[in-house]
């Protein structure tokens, strides 16, 4: 639109790069614990379930990401009928929150009446601010600042995953990982939250830090 500025505060600059940055990035905040022996390798896996989770499609299809994650760490799979010696327990979630944002403008005091258009006097006489003293009945004055509404949801997606000793029950690996944005498809965005999960494997304990990735289209 000719003629019109705009500012925005902080919180407006920091939303806005918000939503921008999802487009191409996913940042996510990981928070591990761990006890991981060091003889791990080898050592056979298998998940654990409550109810009728294991006929959950969805949670068959995150609990094959985490799987190759893992194969890739030197476990393996546990055989049929075997007891597992490392259980792997998946919880996920996805919630949101409505986000209202007014934010101050700067608009052209014509637009929207009558006077303001083709064969009517444009609002800076061509380049903004070029004619500053037509202001008057017949010539637009300056800008003037209105507040404008954003409403929009931003969800958070969460992943906990836990690998305990089968036999003695301890944890040995337990990590946390949140996000937050525009985006609320969790099925698009799980293969980024498990792998965020095993970056750098098992990490340092007790350690939280902040991993951005790029989306892969």
């Amino acid at each position: 639109m000719s003629g019109v500025g705009r500012f925005c505060g902080p919180l407006v600059l920091a939303l806005s790069l918000l939503m921008a940055g999802c487009a191409s990035t996913i940042r996510t905040q990981v928070t591990a614990f761990n006890q991981w022996p060091a003889d791990a390798a080898g050592r056979s896996v298998g998940f654990v379930h409550r109810d009728s989770e294991a006929q959950d499609l969805a949670r068959q299809t995150y609990e094959h990401l985490v799987r190759a994650q893992l194969l890739k760490l030197g476990l393996k799979d546990a055989m049929a009928g075997e007891t597992a010696q490392l259980s792997v327990r998946l919880n996920y979630a996805i919630s949101g929150r409505d986000v209202r944002v007014v934010e101050t403008v700067l608009v052209d005091p014509w637009v929207g009446t009558p006077w303001y258009g083709p064969g009517f006097f444009h609002p800076y006489w061509g380049m903004p601010g070029s004619h500053p003293y037509f202001h008057g009945p017949m010539f637009p004055g300056p800008p003037v600042a209105r507040e404008r509404e954003m409403r929009f949801t931003v969800f958070r997606r969460e992943l906990k995953l836990t690998i305990s000793d089968t036999a003695g029950g301890q944890a040995l690996y337990e990590v946390t990982v949140v996000s937050e944005g525009e985006q609320g498809n969790l099925a698009l965005l799980m293969p980024y939250l498990v792998e965020a999960a095993f970056r750098d494997f098992p990490g340092v304990n007790g350690n939280s830090r902040l991993i951005e990735m790029k989306v892969r289209r």
